[in-house]
């Protein structure tokens, strides 16, 4: 579609948060626009798959994907047709033992609509009729394996997980009605009645603070009808027990703001069952995205199977993309930021380690390499600052004087004579 990689994993995210998996497919532009494109599919989307061991591996072998092909009506050019496809992803085994992937594209037959269907095709078996067939081809040869990517909240792996939102999806339909019974209660006896009592029945009376009613009959009485008693209150309970409990499983929606001062600790530690979700699902969508750049890699490489890359680059990964896993508001303080410069300062770790830990300490702005970092730093102006004579220093660099004791030797060690810097 043109997103950018940033959008992409926002809609993975959010799709994997919400319905608890979605997939992604690696295909190539052609010849037209010779690039590597991923495709985002829905949890809805994917209608079956296939797994099986292969070479001591459990290898994709199948994958059916739906998708919705709009194409422009003959007649009326404002009118758009959908037509329903399935995209079936396929490996197959060669005799030579190797294992080719291939994409097959089916339609309906005409008449019949797979998303709402008819009364007469809905209530039996869908007619499917083969429409194309292709063989996609990677530096003239065709690929061993189906570029087809799972994204799950704990892995990536085909199975089904449970959805991170499941538990707090049954308390809200919980919450919902009851709010729905609490309302029709409030409806019915809520609002006041009035009642009277000895009054002729032929009589109209009219309420409002202008209008008296009176009655010759002796002990005529009136008033109003009100609600009282525990009812409704059994129905607010149960509300605010849901919403409690949908609070603990990580809803903040409906929690009580406290009125009270928080530390950074506090929130954190309330917080932590909500982290350590949410932890698990960056680290399976980091590990499952870099997976996808790993294939984008690999269609612009020259190796003959994905997992040759690791070892062309020395065992590294050639592409790693990390979700951010810091979740609180809670940044480094003064006294851990001057302990981190005087680590630095005294050589006990590196200054690519300090930047990196102003970067997770969200003291460095996200994106900024240690690159830009130091060119920053090069171009500020020197800082004119006063050595101990009272003389101006412009090199921002104050000097320490050292005293050197009279010695018996007069052949001093030349090292002890020199004035050090210090910053």
């Amino acid at each position: 579609m043109g997103t950018s990689l940033f959008t992409f994993c926002k809609a993975v995210v959010g799709e994997v948060l919400a319905v608890g998996r979605c997939g992604t497919l690696i295909d190539w532009g052609g010849d037209a626009e010779s690039r590597a494109y991923v495709v985002r599919y829905q949890a809805e989307d994917i209608l079956n798959w296939q797994t099986q061991r292969i070479n001591g591996r459990n290898v994709l072998t199948m994958v059916a994907l739906k998708e919705t092909v709009a194409q422009p009506d003959a007649e009326d050019p404002f009118e758009v047709n959908l037509t329903d496809t399935i995209r079936v992803l396929k490996l197959e085994s060669l005799p030579d033992g190797s294992t080719r992937y291939v994409v097959e594209l089916w339609v309906l037959a005409d008449g019949q609509s797979f998303r709402t269907g008819t009364v007469k095709t809905s209530r039996r078996k869908k007619d499917w009729k083969l429409a194309d067939s292709r063989i996609p081809l990677r530096l003239g040869k065709p690929l061993p394996m189906i570029p087809f990517v799972f994204h799950g909240p704990r892995n990536a792996l085909p199975d089904v997980d449970k959805m991170p939102l499941a538990d707090i999806i049954s308390v809200n339909l919980d919450h919902y009605r009851l709010d729905a019974d609490y309302k029709h209660g409030l409806h019915f006896t809520a609002l006041p009645t009035a009642w009277v009592s000895g009054f002729d029945n032929s009589s109209e009376l009219r309420i409002g603070s202008s209008t008296a009613w009176v009655s010759e009959t002796v002990g005529a009485v009136a008033g109003f009808l009100e609600f009282k008693g525990l009812g409704l209150s059994t129905f607010e309970n149960a509300q605010n027990r849901d919403e409690r409990l949908m609070a603990v499983l990580g809803s903040r929606m409906l929690e009580d703001t406290k009125r009270v001062g928080e530390t950074a600790d506090a929130i954190e530690l309330r917080q932590a069952g909500e982290n350590s979700i949410l932890m698990t699902l960056a680290l399976s969508l980091s590990d499952s995205i870099s997976h996808v750049l790993r294939w984008v890699y690999w269609w612009n490489s020259t190796e003959q199977f994905p997992d040759s890359l690791r070892s062309a680059t020395g065992g590294n990964d050639p592409v790693l993309l990390q979700i951010n896993t810091d979740f609180t508001a809670k940044g480094l303080t003064s006294l851990e930021l001057t302990a981190i410069v005087a680590a630095w300062q005294a050589g006990a770790i590196s200054q690519a380690t300090m930047f990196d830990l102003f970067r997770k300490g969200e003291v460095l702005p996200t994106g900024r390499t240690d690159n830009e970092e130091k060119s920053l730093i090069g171009a500020l102006p020197p800082v004119a600052t006063q050595n101990q004579n009272g003389r101006e220093n412009p090199t921002g660099v104050s000097l320490q004087t050292v005293t050197i004791p009279r010695g018996p030797s007069p052949a001093a060690n030349p090292a002890d004579r020199q004035v050090r810097p210090t910053e």
